[in-house]
């Protein structure tokens, strides 16, 4: 008993359940606490850029640099564009399957649409040509300043492949980097700590503004949304995680503190960090996880993906506009390309959203008025399965690239009560985990050897 309350997840999820209490029996009070979830969220983000920078630029250099460092990009955009394209596949399936829009009748020139304007504008700048050139920051300040994922990615990626070719000449910095990695991941134990209040006050907010029946969805939409990302993560994800050797439930379990994490702030980004921990402690090699999870963050957004090709049948089936093959092709094609596009945070699919339909120019853009009302609570669905696929894209590329360690990850899902009483004693986050020690880097591009360091579980 006493191991349950310490542990985060325990804790967590005590916070979601007080936080629902609290919003249903006091509306206006649940709205008045969102700055907490917002809080907490705003003291994650913070922490993401420059641990991204360190553990990017740490595993290349401990690597050699720039060769396996392409391959590895290679295999994870691969998997990436794999999983994306079969849950666009699968939103589409769903969305003429049960056809949750069929029937609404809905007049799109009779509809407000001062409910999305702020969505719309943001939607309209994100062309295929300025999200290429948007992945070059103007300069390196900015992209850290802004918080952009895929910047911060670029420019690490430089910063780590010039510092392995510098080799002994950049022992010094190479130790800076790793002990500030260190240092960094230290303070987002800390931050960890206020995960129960984040989530209170996320799940409080949610309720008090939408009503006790938030938890459970809204409407047709929302149910098919759920019963599609349930599909997919445990029939395709499930699959991808059998084939590199390892089971779902087990590993469910093991990640289950970052699912309540993601599921009180409706963000999976929240959890990054300690996602990547996680996938470290799990035997993955670091350096693959320190490039393929970031990455994930904006090319592997599963969850997202089925809602935008869900949400664009419900809006054509609401609307009664008819979409033909080469129309429905042609969405499809934009929406492999603006799935890439939606942040890992609340809002960014809606974004995403309002852009294909502008880009397509057939499905009324005034239907997405239709979703405003509940598309946080479908924000739930989407943050879930986009951290899980990005959990499984880890373990799947690991396995790929023969840097998996298959029979400690195996005894760790095994015993997992004893992984969590060893986060609480490292103060839930061992940056050992993740970063390689001096004396592996002293060994850099050594193979297999990169993911069989660090504490036996």
């Amino acid at each position: 008993m006493r191991r349950l309350t310490r542990s985060l997840w325990a804790q967590v999820l005590a916070g979601m359940v007080l936080g629902a209490a609290v919003g249903a029996a006091r509306p206006a009070l649940g709205v008045a606490l969102q700055p907490l979830g917002d809080g907490f969220i705003r003291l994650v983000r913070m922490l993401i850029a420059p641990i991204i920078f360190t553990t990017v630029v740490t595993g290349i250099a401990k690597v050699g640099g720039q060769r396996k460092t392409g391959r590895v990009a290679w295999k994870a955009i691969v998997a990436f564009e794999a999983l994306t394209t079969v849950a666009l596949a699968l939103g589409v399936v769903a969305g003429i399957a049960f056809g949750p829009g069929t029937g609404m009748n809905v007049d799109p020139k009779r509809v407000d649409v001062r409910a999305i304007s702020g969505y719309t504008a943001a939607g309209k700048a994100l062309t295929a040509s300025e999200f290429i050139l948007g992945i070059i920051p103007k300069d390196v300040v900015d992209a850290f300043a802004k918080d952009d994922v895929l910047q911060v990615i670029f420019f690490s990626l430089l910063f780590g492949i010039a510092l392995a070719a510098l080799r002994a000449a950049g022992t010094e910095v190479l130790a800076f980097v790793e002990d500030l990695s260190a240092l960094l991941f230290r303070v987002m134990a800390i931050v960890m700590r206020a995960a129960p209040i984040g989530a209170f006050g996320a799940v409080a907010f949610t309720v008090g503004k939408f009503g006790p029946g938030a938890l459970v969805g809204l409407g047709k939409l929302v149910a098919v949304f759920y019963l599609s990302c349930g599909v997919f993560v445990f029939v395709v994800l499930a699959a991808v995680l059998r084939w590199s050797g390892l089971g779902f439930t087990r590993f469910l379990r093991y990640i289950r503190q970052e699912l309540l994490i993601t599921l009180g702030t409706s963000s999976s980004e929240s959890a990054l960090p300690l996602l990547m921990e996680k996938m470290g402690r799990l035997g993955c090699s670091r350096p693959v996880v320190g490039l393929v999870v970031p990455l994930g963050y904006s090319f592997n957004l599963t969850g997202t993906a089925v809602y935008l090709t869900l949400a664009t049948v419900f809006i054509a089936q609401a609307t009664n506009t008819p979409i033909a093959l080469a129309k429905g092709l042609a969405i499809f094609g934009v929406l492999l390309v603006t799935s890439k596009t939606a942040a890992a945070v609340t809002g960014g699919g809606f974004i995403a959203l309002a852009a294909t339909l502008t880009a397509v120019g057939n499905v009324p853009l005034a239907g997405l008025t239709l979703l405003v009302g509940i598309d946080r609570v479908m924000s739930e669905a989407r943050a879930l399965t986009n951290l899980v696929g990005n959990g499984v894209a880890a373990v799947a590329v690991s396995r790929w690239e023969g840097e998996l360690d298959l029979s400690r990850a195996r005894a760790v899902l095994a015993d997992v009560a004893a992984v969590e009483a060893e986060e609480y004693a490292a103060g839930t986050i061992d940056p050992r985990a993740v970063v390689p020690s001096g004396a592996e880097l002293a060994g850099a591009g050594g193979g297999d050897a990169s993911h069989t360091g660090g504490r036996p579980a």
